[in-house]
């Protein structure tokens, strides 16, 4: 398996992140674990949470709304609105924390082809402000993002090794 280093940038000031990983598996593959709620609940979020999705409609105009819950029981509940899911391009979507009402982002993700075989996945996140995004970071979103990343390695690589 390659390194799978992702990279978080976030410049002072300006109201976006942008997170770039790579995987070793195709396009095609990349974004069926995005879309497929079967696959998503086995990798979006921390380790030591689960997840349950109460609503996933992955095509444009669709919503969703799932939720992390951690060993005490406590809940951690997102939803959002799919604007646009072109298969294995880019997908568009909201994003809004329940526990933050109000404080809507809006996330593209494309998924580049590499010579290798391999897929970059490239998100950028815009932010309602600045402020919004300094929250994000400081919410501890990285070790998330870190979780779901190295997660989402493990189950291509069970799913690449299976075809």
């Amino acid at each position: 398996m390659a390194e799978n280093n992702y990279k978080i940038t976030a410049e002072p000031g300006k109201q976006e992140i942008t997170m770039i990983q790579e995987f070793d598996a195709s396009p095609e593959l990349v974004f069926k674990a995005y879309t497929d709620p079967e696959l998503l609940v086995q990798w979006l979020g921390p380790r030591d949470l689960t997840m349950e999705i109460e609503k996933f409609d992955p095509k444009q105009g669709g919503v969703y709304r799932y939720v992390h819950r951690d060993n005490s029981g406590k809940e951690y509940a997102f939803h959002g609105v799919i604007h646009e899911a072109t298969q294995p391009k880019r997908i568009v979507q909201t994003f809004e924390f329940e526990d933050a009402p109000g404080h809507v982002s809006l996330e593209t993700a494309t998924f580049e082809e590499l010579p290798d075989g391999r897929t970059r996945v490239t998100s950028r996140i815009v932010f309602q402000s600045v402020e919004d995004r300094d929250s994000m970071i400081e919410s501890g979103m990285e070790r998330g993002v870190k979780d779901s990343y190295e997660r989402l390695s493990e189950l291509l690589e069970r799913m690449t090794v299976k075809h």
